[in-house]
């Protein structure tokens, strides 16, 4: 595999830093940042360096740079893409409560019919899935990891391939988050019933009440989050 330049390893290095100062307000939106000479003096690299991480944030949409100006940021949530939203996951130490609140109402839009399909079309193996329930321990980071486990899972057993494209950009950034959802024992101990009656549903076949769970679970897991914030 051919490795990457000092350049290319310097620029990489310029653009997750000013990721991460956009994601935490130190470079506001619609604010200027630094010139080209001031990044470049800052981080101790030629101006080409800077130019080449420059672009690649105009590309994915974290900033909008005009000829003989200083580049702008951009308000990345409406000029964003799929790239920005992987930019922030990768930053989630600095991501805000409220980003979270965003991916779970994205989940309570996609799980409800991801789970429906899986079990239309896999009842069997998600059956086995949801079996090992028994075996997980009373630990935050285990229930994060069991649940994270079956939402995959679950996606695997659809006929639609981009699920699983977009759980997958979500591993690292589950993980740590579901972590902190799970270290209050009562959201186990509310995760763990919700799997009991999804079981219950699926082993009967059906489809429709397996949905409504999961939609109304979603929802529930959303005030338990804005909950366990704001105690926080």
């Amino acid at each position: 595999m051919k490795q990457k330049s000092v350049r290319e390893r310097s620029s990489d290095m310029i653009e997750k830093k000013v990721v991460k100062a956009i994601i935490e307000n130190k470079f506001p939106v619609d604010s200027s940042l630094p010139s080209e000479r001031d990044l470049a003096n800052d981080f101790g690299v030629g101006r080409p360096t800077v130019r080449e991480a420059l672009q690649r944030l105009c590309r994915d949409g974290w900033i909008e740079m005009k000829r003989g100006q200083s580049a702008i940021v951009n308000d990345y949530w409406r000029k964003g893409n799929l790239t920005t939203l992987e930019n922030i996951i990768q930053h989630h130490d600095a991501v805000p409560d409220e980003f979270v609140v965003y991916l779970l109402e994205l989940r309570l839009l996609l799980a409800p019919s991801y789970t429906r399909e899986a079990v239309t079309i896999n009842q069997a193996k998600v059956i086995a899935m949801l079996a090992h329930l028994d075996e997980v321990e009373d630990d935050p980071e285990s229930y994060a990891r069991f649940d994270w486990d079956i939402q995959k899972g679950l996606v695997r057993l659809t006929s639609n391939p981009v699920y699983l494209l977009i759980m997958n950009s979500f591993d690292s950034f589950y993980i740590n988050m579901a972590t902190k959802y799970f270290d209050s024992e009562s959201n186990r101990k509310f995760t763990a019933e919700y799997y009991e009656n999804l079981l219950k549903a699926v082993l009967q076949g059906d489809s429709t009440q397996t949905e409504r769970i999961v939609r109304d679970t979603m929802e529930q897991s959303i005030i338990l989050w804005n909950q366990k914030s704001r105690r926080e």
